[in-house]
C-alpha cells in the first residue's frame, strides 16, 4: 500500500476574487476552490502523494485542471457535460476581514452530474483508493449534486480492500458514509446530528453525540468547536487539544486544513493522537492566511509541536 491520499470531491469550483489594492486599484484572483480542493492543498502542503478525483467540464473545468496542475496536485478528473462550477466574489469596500465569504456575490453558477458522471467519478475514485493509504471522503455543495449512497458505498468499498477512510460530511451524506463505515470523522460541532444544535461549550454534550457516532461506524471523531480546543475520542477514549492561539485573519477553511492534515499524517504511519495533533497545528496555521487550505508545513510542524493533549476519562 502506497502513502498516497484520494480525495473525493464532488463539486470543485473555480473562484474569481476581487480585492482592493493601493492606490484605488484592483486586484483580480483566480483559485481552484471547494471543500475537496482545499482538503487536497493542505495534504499536499505536508507532503503527502495527494489524487484529486474530480469532475471537471466547460471553460471553468480548464481553468480549475490548469491552477491545480500549477499547484503540483494531482487530479483525476472525470469530464462532464456541464460546466464546473463559477464563484464571483467582490471584497472591496467589505470591512470584515475575517469572513471573505461575506463579500458581494457578484455571480455564481452550480454543477450537477448525471447519472454516468456519477458512475465514472465512483470508479475514478475508487481505483485511486485501492492503491492509496487513505480515502478522504468530501461533501457536495449541493444535495442535488449526486447520491448521498454514492459515500455508503465508497466508504465501504475502500475499507474492504484495507484502505484508511477519513470523512468530512454532513447530514445525510455523513449518516451514508458512517453505514460503510469510517476511520476518522472530523465534524464541526454546529453539525453533530442529535436534537437541536449543541453548545460549543457543553463538552458532555458534544462527547456523547460524538460517542453516538462511534456507535454508528465511526472509529474515531474528531469535533472541532470554533475558536474552542478541539475534542478527539478515539477507541481508547476522550481526549482535548491544547493548540496555540493566533491573530485570526480569517476562519473559515481551518476545519477544511485539519481534514487534508490528519489524511496526510495517517498516510504516512502516524498514530491518530499524533495526526490529530498535527490537524490541529494546520488549522491554527490557516487561520493565520487569507487562503483556504493554506499554510507552509514548517509552520504547521512547528505549531504541531506545541499542540497537548489532555486525557479526558
Amino acid at each position: 500500500m502506497s502513502q498516497s491520499v484520494t480525495v473525493f470531491a464532488p463539486s470543485p469550483a473555480l473562484r474569481v476574487l476581487v480585492e482592493p489594492a493601493t492606490g484605488g486599484e484592483v486586484e483580480i484572483h483566480l483559485h481552484p476552490g471547494g471543500q475537496g480542493v482545499w482538503v487536497a492543498r493542505m495534504a499536499a502542503r505536508l507532503g503527502a502523494d495527494v489524487r484529486l478525483c474530480v469532475p471537471l467540464g466547460g471553460e471553468a473545468g480548464t481553468a480549475t485542471a490548469a491552477l491545480l496542475a500549477a499547484e503540483g496536485i494531482s487530479t483525476r478528473p472525470v469530464s462532464t457535460g456541464s460546466a464546473t462550477a463559477v464563484v464571483v466574489l467582490d471584497h472591496r469596500g467589505f470591512e470584515d476581514e475575517q469572513d471573505a465569504e461575506k463579500g458581494e456575490r457578484v455571480a455564481e453558477s452550480t454543477a450537477t452530474l448525471s447519472r454516468h458522471e456519477i458512475d465514472d467519478l465512483f470508479t475514478a475514485t475508487i481505483t485511486s483508493a485501492l492503491d492509496s493509504a487513505v480515502l478522504v471522503l468530501t461533501g457536495p455543495e449541493h444535495e442535488e449534486v449526486l447520491p448521498a449512497d454514492v459515500f455508503r458505498r465508497l466508504a465501504a468499498d475502500a475499507r474492504g480492500q484495507g484502505t484508511a477512510v477519513v470523512a468530512d460530511l454532513s447530514g445525510e451524506a455523513l449518516r451514508q458514509a458512517l453505514e460503510g463505515g469510517v476511520d476518522l470523522l472530523k465534524v464541526a460541532h454546529d453539525e453533530l446530528p442529535g436534537q437541536g444544535e449543541a453548545d460549543a461549550d457543553d463538552v458532555g454534550e458534544l462527547l456523547e453525540r460524538a460517542r453516538r457516532l462511534q456507535g454508528a461506524g465511526a472509529r474515531t471523531v474528531l469535533v472541532t468547536r470554533a475558536a474552542q480546543p478541539p475534542l478527539v475520542l478515539t477507541p481508547d477514549g476522550a481526549h482535548r487539544l491544547e493548540v496555540p492561539s493566533f491573530t485570526a485573519v480569517q476562519f473559515r477553511g481551518a476545519g477544511d486544513s485539519m481534514s487534508g492534515a490528519v489524511a496526510a499524517r495517517l498516510a504516512r504511519g502516524d498514530d491518530v493522537l499524533d495526526a490529530v495533533r498535527t490537524a490541529a497545528a494546520a488549522g491554527a496555521v490557516n487561520v493565520t492566511r487569507q487562503g483556504y487550505g493554506t499554510g507552509h508545513a514548517e509552520a504547521v510542524e512547528a505549531v504541531a509541536r506545541r499542540v497537548r493533549v489532555h486525557r479526558l476519562d
